[in-house]
């Protein structure tokens, strides 16, 4: 075993701008997967809540969908469905090939996954936000934008936030799927440097250190988010 160590930390020199680089991308993945997220998830909400029946109706048939089929599954069926649909149209169109790269199709998959259940959360949270926060606003002068963004935005966020925060941890972790498409994210990069050193459980297990780190590190973000939209909300002292 102290040989293997030892064998381990002289090997690791040799691959740490691989891993560094693996650890960039899949924090650009996640970052990236979670905006595109939460746009989805604000869209789904306002369609969720909207007087309109047909965009109620797209908006369940959206989260129906994601929550009942699994996430590989998905990633696959839009990596290969997407590129497979872009390559008919180009050759019909009589344009170069266009190739999808793994970066994108993992943005849009996590993206397009998590914005299901980033939706259910703004819904449950907007329908806790008393109606009577938006007639205030509006008795203040304010317009419709200007009273969501300052009045029942931040209201909002405050409930949201313990459900975003379970929705990112998940998120990140999810972000390893998109090794299965070929991007050299942190688990196909730590697989290429064990498979080469022959020191695969090592890299891995640095690996899986390297995600706790940045859950770790999340879980102190949203601890900062929930007491800066906590703000005036706490029950007074007794």
């Amino acid at each position: 075993m102290p040989v293997t160590f030892t064998h381990f930390i002289s090997t690791l020199d040799a691959y740490a701008p691989l891993l560094l680089l693996g650890v960039c991308v899949t924090l650009q993945l996640a970052l990236l997967s979670v905006l595109l997220g939460l746009l989805l998830g604000l869209l789904g909400a306002a369609a969720k809540l909207s007087g309109l029946r047909l965009l109620r109706l797209w908006a369940q048939l959206y989260t129906t969908l994601v929550r009942g089929v699994p996430d590989l599954l998905l990633m696959l069926l839009i990596f290969y469905g997407a590129q497979t649909g872009l390559s008919r149209l180009t050759r019909a169109l009589g344009w170069d090939y266009i190739e999808i790269d793994p970066l994108s199709a993992g943005v849009l998959t996590l993206g397009f996954i998590y914005g299901a259940y980033f939706t259910e959360t703004f819904r449950g949270a907007l329908l806790a936000v008393p109606r009577g926060q938006f007639q205030a606003a509006k008795a203040l002068g304010m317009t419709f934008t200007q009273g969501f963004v300052h009045v029942v935005f931040p209201q909002m966020m405050r409930l949201a936030l313990p459900g975003l925060g379970n929705n990112w941890m998940v998120l990140l972790k999810a972000t390893a799927l998109v090794s299965v498409i070929g991007l050299a994210d942190l688990i196909k990069v730590a697989q290429m440097a064990g498979k080469g050193s022959q020191l695969l459980l090592p890299f891995l297990l640095l690996a899986a250190l390297i995600y706790l780190l940045s859950s770790s590190v999340s879980n102190l973000a949203l601890r900062w988010l929930e007491r800066r939209y906590g703000v005036g909300a706490q029950e007074p002292s007794r």
